[in-house]
Formats: structure tokens, C-alpha cells, sequence
């Protein structure tokens, strides 16, 4: 029986970085073929007017501390039409009132679209200072019920769905709207975001990379980078990318409202909007495209203290429970393709039950080893397996990012990274295999749903 466990054991994770390096080679070399393309937008950037439309949506729930930074740093967005609508979720602070200080609001006569079913709008304002900016008040249901009241507002045929503590790089829109005047089946697409900490953000714009100096924010810049970097960008280029993260998203809104929008009874929202719109448009044989854009930039705020960041992560792993679980159907259908065949699969035995045999593993080896159950050789090559090559993935992730945007500058930058590149193997990933653990098991015991609070300090608002 110790045997065979061994070898489950060392299967598994042989799998696991086996699949992680693949999508490391399909990250270079898309990245590579990106690197050749940008060499044309050295050249000076032409609106034709042929640019869709896009609709900004953003979910405000008790955010008063950054709502102000984060409405002003997208007036400063380099798009030929746009509109900014912030949904006011039912907030319980002042950020209703910091947006009619800040912005001239007024209330404005407007009957929404009936598209999707919201909880009632107690009002709709518009800015007297900026004429592309509406404000939602409705009434707490969510952040999906919140976007879906957005999308019933929305004028134009793309939205963008943002956080509202985060911060987007000007040419953001310009670079994610690509693939839609590119590939005209185009119906998603998801750019990079990375962490704001430590960053110097001013009037809304941020004016200075830099590094957190709180440990939990600095392990969640090299999270981030290797989330995206070879994660989602290896999953595009097989059109089998299952996650574009809420915090920035360009989606078609007709497809979205043809789909259901986004479900108000989960949590991860955005990634099970993108896997039921992959099944849909599978289910009808309808050619599309959902790919991921490296080079566009949404900074966000990361929590900082333990507390926040567990109750964060076992959300996301419900989410990701809930995603999965009511789209079953995609797996190994007939029409399923990439992402029934291999994204799917994939998704479930390394990110939904990946913690239990993680953890599992790590148990099962020492446990074993201490009572001399397997040979001091396995158990180091266990070790290898579990902590070298997660290293050598972390290591990639920030290598990848050097080689292609090169963001973090300084050489004291790099040697902080590289050094947490090592650190984070030992305790931090496994803390948060246990929180995703915990999530599975809150997601097993159906509690109730809630969006949830986060302890926000305003990135836009503090002195670096």
C-alpha cells in the first residue's frame, strides 16, 4: 500500500510541473511572437474610428477609500469612446456620496435595458464635470448582480469590467480591444494585472513601479507574474483559457446577455462566466476566440495582512468549485474541444483537488519517512519534485517578465523577487494550499455566499 501511494505520490506531482512547464514553452513562445508585433507600435498610434465601443463597468461596495483614484485614472484612458459606469452595490460607507462630491452628480431619468434580472436600482446619476460617466444606485446584490445591472445600462457593444481599488496603465483599452478589430469571432479577452503595492499613484495614475515592503503583498507579485505569465498566456494560445479575472475583462455584451450574464448565486463570477460561455458557444458550434493580452496593465491592491488573504483565497477556491460543478457539461463533450478535452481535466485535478492531494502528499511523505516507510532517496526526491520545481516555475514566471516588459527595473527590485521566488516555497504555498483546502471543504459544506470585504488602504491615497 506504501508503495503504491509513493508512486500516486510522485505521479502527481511529476504531472503537475510537467503540465506547468508546458505552458512555460507556449508563454515564450507567444511571448516571443508578441515581442516581434510591438515593434509596430513604436510607431504613432492612429484612433480610425472603427474601434468598438467600450463600457466600463464598476462594482463599488464600501470602497470610498479608492473609488476617487480609480474613476480618475480611467478618464486618462487612450480610447477613441468610452463610458464609465460605477454600480453603487448598496454601499454602507460614503461612497455614494465621495462620487456626488467628486464628480457633480446628478440624478438622471433612465429605464435600462430589461436584459438580465437585478436587484432594483434606486437610481441612476449622471456627472455634470464628465459626460461619459454614469453612476448606478442599487440596491446590495452582489458584485455578479452588480455587473449584470451595469451590462442593462451599457451603450456599447463591449464592456470591461473593473475593480474598483484598481488602477489601469493608459493604453490598457487601446491594447485589450486588439483582438476584436483583429479576429472579428473574438468575444474575450483578459489583460495582466499586477500588484499595486508600493506603488506611487497620483491623480488616478500611477507615476512609479515599486515593491511592497509587507511580506504577504511581495509573495502575491511573484504569484501574480507567474499566474499570468505562463499560466493564462499558455491557455490562450490553445484557445482554452477558463479564468479571465474580474478585476480586468473585455467581453462582448451581446454574447454575455445571450449566456445569462453573470450567475448572482456564486462567487466566482468571472470565471464561471467565461467557462458557460465556452460551453455555450461549443454547445451551438459557433466559432470564437477568448484569449489573453500580456502587454495591457490593471494594477490592484493585495491584502496585506493574513486575515484578508485567507478569507480571499478560500473565495476563490469556492468560486472556482462553483464554476466548474455547474458546467460539467463541457468536460469531454463531444464539441468540446481544448477546453472540455485538456483545460477542463486539467482545472480539476490540479486546481480544484489539487489541495487535498497536495497536502495529502506532503503528510503521506513525511509521515512515511519518519517511520522509515520509504528510503531517505524517494523522500528527497519527493522534496525536489514538490519544492526545486516549483522554485524553477517561480523563477521562470519572473525570468518571463524581465526577458519580455522588464516593470521592475532596479536590480534591488530583481533580488528582492528572485529572493522571494525561493521563500515562497517554503510555507507560504503550502498556507495557501490549506486555505484552498478550507475552501473546498466551505464550498462541500454549502454555506452561504457572500461577496465579502476587503481592508483597503487606497493606493491611490498613500504616501509611498
Amino acid at each position: 500500500m506504501t508503495t503504491w501511494t509513493t508512486w500516486f505520490v510522485f505521479a502527481y506531482f511529476i504531472l503537475l510541473n510537467g503540465c506547468y512547464l508546458a505552458l512555460n514553452l507556449l508563454s515564450i513562445f507567444a511571448l516571443q511572437r508578441n515581442k516581434e508585433e510591438k515593434l509596430l507600435e513604436a510607431l504613432p498610434q492612429v484612433f480610425t474610428g472603427l474601434e468598438p465601443g467600450i463600457s466600463l463597468l464598476v462594482p463599488a461596495y464600501n470602497e470610498e477609500a479608492t473609488i476617487t483614484a480609480s474613476v480618475q485614472s480611467m478618464f486618462q484612458l487612450t480610447y477613441s469612446d468610452f463610458e464609465i459606469i460605477v454600480i453603487n452595490d448598496g454601499s454602507k460607507d460614503g461612497t455614494l456620496e465621495v462620487l456626488k462630491r467628486e464628480f457633480s452628480l446628478l440624478p438622471f431619468p433612465e429605464a435600462p435595458r430589461e436584459g438580465l434580472t437585478t436587484k432594483p436600482v434606486r437610481g441612476i446619476y449622471r456627472s455634470l464635470k464628465y459626460p461619459n460617466l454614469r453612476v448606478i444606485d442599487k440596491e446590495n446584490g452582489g458584485k455578479a448582480d452588480s455587473l449584470n445591472a451595469g451590462i442593462n445600462a451599457a451603450r456599447h457593444p463591449l464592456f470591461c469590467g473593473v475593480d474598483a481599488d484598481s488602477i489601469l496603465a493608459r493604453n490598457s483599452l487601446q491594447l485589450v480591444a486588439k483582438p476584436f478589430l483583429n479576429h472579428p469571432d473574438t468575444v474575450a479577452t483578459g489583460g495582466t494585472v499586477r500588484v499595486a503595492n508600493g506603488c506611487e499613484v497620483a491623480d488616478g495614475f500611477l507615476t512609479k513601479v515599486g515593491l511592497p515592503t509587507n511580506l504577504w503583498a511581495l509573495f502575491q507579485v511573484v504569484e501574480y507574474l507567474r499566474a499570468f505569465l505562463f499560466g493564462r498566456l499558455g491557455w490562450s494560445k490553445l484557445n482554452a483559457m477558463l479564468i479571465i479575472s474580474g478585476a480586468f475583462g473585455l467581453f462582448k455584451t451581446d454574447v454575455v446577455i445571450e449566456a445569462g450574464g453573470y450567475r448572482a448565486n456564486t462567487i466566482g463570477e468571472d470565471m464561471e462566466l467565461v467557462v458557460r460561455i465556452h460551453r455555450y458557444l461549443r454547445q451551438q458550434g459557433r466559432p470564437y476566440r477568448i484569449e489573453f493580452v500580456p502587454e495591457p496593465v490593471c494594477w490592484t491592491e493585495a491584502p496585506e495582512d493574513h486575515k484578508t488573504l485567507k478569507n480571499q483565497r478560500v473565495r476563490w477556491q469556492r468560486g472556482l468549485s462553483e464554476s466548474l460543478t455547474s458546467n460539467w457539461g463541457l468536460m469531454f463533450s463531444r464539441n468540446g474541444g481544448t477546453p472540455g478535452w485538456l483545460a477542463f481535466p486539467f482545472m480539476i485535478m490540479f486546481e480544484w483537488l489539487g489541495p487535498l492531494v497536495e497536502l495529502g502528499g506532503y503528510l503521506f511523505m513525511f509521515y512515511a519517512y519518519a517511520f522509515d516507510l520509504v528510503s531517505w532517496q524517494a523522500f528527497y526526491v519527493f522534496l525536489f519534485m514538490a519544492i526545486g520545481l516549483g522554485i524553477l516555475l517561480s523563477a521562470s514566471g519572473l525570468l518571463l517578465e524581465e526577458i519580455s516588459f522588464h516593470i521592475y527595473p532596479s536590480f534591488r527590485h530583481l533580488a528582492m523577487l528572485s529572493l522571494i521566488v525561493v521563500l515562497e516555497n517554503f510555507g507560504y504555498r503550502q498556507l495557501n494550499s490549506w486555505w484552498r483546502l478550507l475552501g473546498l471543504y466551505k464550498w462541500a459544506a454549502q454555506r452561504e455566499s457572500t461577496w465579502g470585504e476587503m481592508k483597503r488602504k487606497g493606493v491611490g491615497n498613500q504616501p509611498k
